[in-house]
């Protein structure tokens, strides 16, 4: 099946945070408590297009921080696990939970950990930079790299290959 066709049919997207929504790299104040994380703007765009198109967006990740939180509450992302060990189990769960298909889950992942996930979705996605494991199980690979637009770009993909791109754009424009 091609791309578009794949992506056309996407009504839920599981999204990894660490090299994904950000550059993969973690800052710690002095005292090794506080956590910095960069988000690139246009992404955050991208998910609210995606969101308010009707696609829903769940972030997954292995690491716990506040400042996720934080993030994915502006975006208007409901759900967010953080701290899973297993990404695989929890997506079947959810996807059982909320009745989708596997041909309505895509996964965005850059790392060993995003397979299992990868595992339980019908279109799985990854950044430029990822590892060759994760590019080699995905469907579509980013020319960005993580946190510096991929995410953007996977929005894009899935809005404009179900029709709602131009209506997206049409809230900025008025067109």
């Amino acid at each position: 099946m091609m791309l578009e066709q794949k992506a056309s049919r996407i009504r839920l997207l599981f999204i990894d945070v660490d090299g994904v929504m950000t550059d993969g790299r973690i800052e710690l104040n002095k005292q090794g408590v506080e956590e910095t994380k960069s988000f690139d703007v246009k992404d955050g765009l991208g998910l609210k297009m995606l969101i308010s198109a009707g696609v829903e967006v769940i972030v997954v990740t292995g690491r716990k921080s506040i400042v996720v939180e934080k993030r994915a509450k502006e975006l208007g992302i409901h759900e967010v696990y953080q701290g899973v060990d297993n990404k695989g189990t929890l997506c079947s769960q959810l996807i059982n939970k909320k009745g989708f298909m596997r041909d309505e889950v895509c996964c965005m992942g850059d790392d060993l950990p995003d397979l299992a996930m990868f595992a339980a979705a019908g279109l799985c996605i990854a950044v430029a930079d990822a590892v060759q494991e994760v590019r080699d199980a995905s469907d579509f690979i980013t020319k960005r790299q993580g946190g510096a637009g991929a995410v953007r770009e996977a929005c894009e993909l899935l809005l404009k290959s179900q029709g709602k791109w131009d209506g997206a754009v049409s809230v900025f424009t008025g067109k």
